[in-house]
């Protein structure tokens, strides 16, 4: 301690501080109180400015953490209407989606008002079966049966071939195992749909049994028989997009594009009951 006191910080400090309080109390006693306080100003102006700066800076700070927390508000704000106006628009979507299934549904219903229809939805479908096998969320609870035809108002989709207490599973006529009576619908010329392993991939079935002087052309649209099948007659099957001569047969086969998108399928309706009629 005894040190710092003969240290040269100290006694320049006591000398400073000296100087400080003696030469303004000696210039305010000769009158010259104007310049002490010139002088003062002149140290003072400094920490002024510096204080000033520090506070505007703090108020600065304030200011900016202040929009910052609005601006954080405003956007969780944003936020929220976004999600109410796309939880909005999605509900729209699902109404929309329901009322046009309601207006296909009706339609079928009045176009045949002999069909009773129990609605079902996709509730899985089968890797590796190139969508030709799912599973409905109907069963023999609802009524359900095997062989039961399963259409949608644009045409024909499959059958029920396997049936549990609260779902059943459908072959569509993609599958290799199928077989429906159809016909042409502008010459009236009978063949038989059935799935085809080439095609299947491809979404497409064919048309078989047609004689090597079969009016059927590209373009045609095939319609259900109802001959020796599990379909009413008179419902779309798909249209002709290629006719080729078979070389087994010595006849022609008609490669056909369904009117129904099997691929892009929610919703079916499965054909409860029909009056039995033929072509």
């Amino acid at each position: 301690m005894g040190r710092f006191f003969k240290s040269r910080f100290f006694v320049v400090t006591v000398i400073v501080a000296l100087i400080l309080v003696i030469v303004p109390s000696v210039l305010s006693a000769m009158g010259l109180s104007s310049y002490v306080r010139g002088a003062l100003g002149m140290i003072a102006a400094p920490f002024q400015h510096a204080f000033t700066f520090v506070a505007d800076s703090v108020a600065g700070f304030g200011d900016y953490f202040t929009a910052l927390e609005e601006l954080t508000a405003e956007n969780e704000e944003l936020r929220r209407r976004l999600e109410a106006a796309n939880d909005q628009l999605y509900n729209a979507s699902l109404l929309e989606e329901e009322n046009e299934w309601m207006r296909d549904y009706l339609g079928l219903k009045r176009l045949h008002v002999d069909y009773a229809f129990e609605e079902a939805t996709i509730i899985g479908r089968e890797a590796g079966s190139y969508l030709t096998v799912f599973t409905l969320n109907r069963g023999s609870l609802h009524g359900i049966e095997v062989d039961m035809p399963v259409l949608v108002d644009t045409g024909i989709v499959g059958a029920v071939v396997e049936v549990g207490p609260t779902w059943c599973r459908v072959k569509t006529m993609l599958e290799t195992a199928s077989a429906l009576g159809a016909y042409v619908e502008r010459s009236a010329q009978n063949g038989l749909v059935s799935g085809s392993f080439a095609l299947a991939s491809e979404g497409k079935c064919v048309m078989e049994y047609l004689g090597a002087d079969a009016d059927i052309r590209v373009g045609d649209r095939i319609l259900t028989s109802g001959v020796g099948s599990i379909y009413p007659a008179g419902l779309l099957i798909g249209e002709v997009t290629a006719v080729t001569p078979d070389p087994y047969s010595r006849g022609l086969t008609a490669e056909i594009t369904p009117a129904v998108d099997i691929g892009e399928l929610r919703r079916v309706m499965i054909l409860t009951g029909f009056d039995t009629y033929t072509k």
